[in-house]
């Protein structure tokens, strides 16, 4: 069902990568959302009036809620496809984690209700409504619950949208509740056992729980994120199979919502090549990768020497002690300025950043290891955070 509607109504469905293609499927997931949690409060609250089950129409109403929800949803994948402005000259993409913190805040609230409601159940018991109309529209209920968190999820993974993550852990935790109810109930009919203040506190901790959960999901692409390893290791590979490339470093990328990611590379060439052909190539990687990912990449061309005896020698040495220490991840921009009393071998060290190694420590390891070839090298370190994990 899933497959079908996203084939139907989501024009060049399989370029999940496309922004337009992108809102659609949201909007999508939003609209269907709507459409289906009307359709479940609208059935509910009529059952519940006609059986007089308060518990039925207290579930429709919370469907009517989850509507509100998907409202919210829509809007923001509406919102975050507005273009840049001169006030957000990387555009709005961000509004759709917003939107989802939004829908996670509001399951916390909605676990905070139940759990009043639930005690007041707990405090004052009263015998629960049972007429097989309320138990065929509550299994009704959990089956178009359980495809709607199925659905959110599926297509919140081929979008990576925290949004409809929580939306589908708002509908997964609608089946929890439904179901919770309906076992009461029918436990109450057999046994005259009044459970259902303390299933639904059971239920608003485990919703409480997850909302909470969603609200930290939803919260860290917001303070900034580790980019996604497969993107970093695409960027790298596309980069590198460019004749001429001799290295990459220094690769940052700055997400500024889905569809709106920003990145920086530096290109390493020979320098004695030619630089008009290098800075072409640059410039193509630039163009290539920023069309077939998605990304808007800048690329910048650092001319290294291969034919330099201490350089190689040096490269090699650094390399192992790079090996050799844990936290250190590369090191990168070597280069050798001789002087007359002593040379400087000047190069950038990467520094993970769970590395326990002090600045001093490592400059110690390298200037030793280093000293220990010539005596006049003295090294001159400048200590780089790694942003993102190479591969």
């Amino acid at each position: 069902m899933t497959d079908f509607l996203c084939r139907h109504f989501v024009k060049n469905f399989t370029q999940v990568k496309d922004p337009q293609v992108r809102e659609n499927y949201g909007k999508l997931a939003s609209v269907v959302g709507i459409v289906s949690n009307v359709l479940l409060c609208i059935s509910k609250i009529l059952v519940g009036i006609i059986s007089g089950s308060i518990a039925i129409i207290a579930d429709g109403i919370n469907n009517l809620a989850d509507a509100s929800s998907s409202v919210i949803t829509l809007v923001g994948f509406k919102l975050s496809a507005m273009p840049e402005d001169e006030e957000h000259p990387y555009g709005h993409a961000r509004i759709e984690y917003i939107s989802g913190m939004i829908v996670s805040v509001l399951i916390v609230v909605v676990g905070i209700q139940l759990i009043q409601s639930s005690v007041d159940k707990i405090l004052h018991p009263s015998p629960l409504e049972f007429s097989w109309s309320i138990v065929i529209v509550l299994v009704i209920a959990i089956l178009l619950k359980i495809w709607q968190a199925m659905f959110n999820m599926k297509v919140g993974k081929k979008i990576s949208s925290v949004a409809l993550t929580a939306t589908s852990a708002d509908s997964r935790n609608d089946v929890i509740a439904t179901t919770a109810v309906l076992l009461s109930i029918v436990i109450g009919k057999i046994s005259n056992l009044q459970i259902d203040g303390y299933m639904g506190m059971l239920v608003a901790l485990f919703i409480i729980w997850s909302g909470i959960g969603l609200i930290k999901e939803t919260m860290s692409p917001l303070l900034g994120e580790a980019p996604d390893p497969e993107l970093v290791a695409t960027i790298g590979e596309m980069a590198s199979q460019f004749e001429g490339v001799l290295g990459i470093h220094d690769l940052v990328v700055h997400n500024y919502g889905p569809g709106k990611i920003f990145a920086s590379i530096h290109i390493e060439v020979d320098a004695n090549g030619d630089l008009l052909e290098s800075h072409d190539m640059v410039d193509n990687i630039e163009r290539q990768l920023s069309k077939n990912l998605h990304i808007v990449l800048t690329a910048h061309m650092d001319p290294i020497k291969i034919d330099d005896p201490v350089v190689t020698q040096m490269t090699a040495i650094t390399d192992q002690v790079t090996a050799d220490l844990e936290g250190v991840s590369n090191v990168h921009d070597l280069r050798v300025v001789p002087g007359p009393t002593h040379t400087n071998i000047i190069f950038d060290v990467v520094v993970n950043p769970g590395c326990k190694l002090s600045s001093k420590e490592i400059h110690a390891a390298f200037s030793d290891a280093i000293s220990a070839i010539n005596e006049n090298y003295f090294v001159v370190i400048n200590f780089d955070k790694n942003y993102v994990n190479m591969p």
